[in-house]
C-alpha cells in the first residue's frame, strides 16, 4: 500500500494505492494519520480510492478509523473514487452513511 498526499485551497487529498488488507493496513494507518496531523488546517479530507486494487474488511477499519480521528479534530472526511469492487463492499458496510462520496 502506497499512501501520497497534498493539501489544496484547505482540502488535504490522500491517495491509496495498491492492495488494503491485514499486512498492509498498519503502514498505511500510520501514513495517513501523520498526513492529517501535519495539515490540522484543512477544512475537508478527502480519501482517494482510485488505485486501490483490493480491499477486504481491514479497508472498512482503516476508514473507520480515519473517520474517527477527523471527528475529533472536526474535519469532515470523504471517500472519492472507489473502484467498482470496493465501492461494493463499502456499499454493503453502510460505511457511506458515516463517510460520504465525494462530489
Amino acid at each position: 500500500m502506497v499512501v501520497t498526499g497534498y493539501s489544496k485551497n484547505q482540502i488535504l487529498y490522500i491517495n491509496l494505492s495498491g492492495e488494503m488488507d491485514e499486512c498492509s493496513a498498519q503502514t498505511a494507518r500510520n501514513k495517513c494519520d501523520k498526513l492529517i496531523e501535519d495539515n490540522l488546517g484543512v477544512k475537508k479530507i478527502v480519501i482517494n480510492l482510485s488505485d486501490v486494487d483490493f480491499m477486504d474488511s481491514t479497508g472498512i477499519g482503516f476508514l473507520i478509523g480515519r473517520y474517527k480521528k477527523s471527528a475529533k479534530l472536526s474535519i469532515p472526511l470523504y471517500i472519492a473514487k472507489p473502484n467498482f469492487a470496493a465501492d461494493k463492499i463499502l456499499n454493503l458496510s453502510g460505511i457511506y452513511s458515516l463517510i460520504p462520496k465525494a462530489e
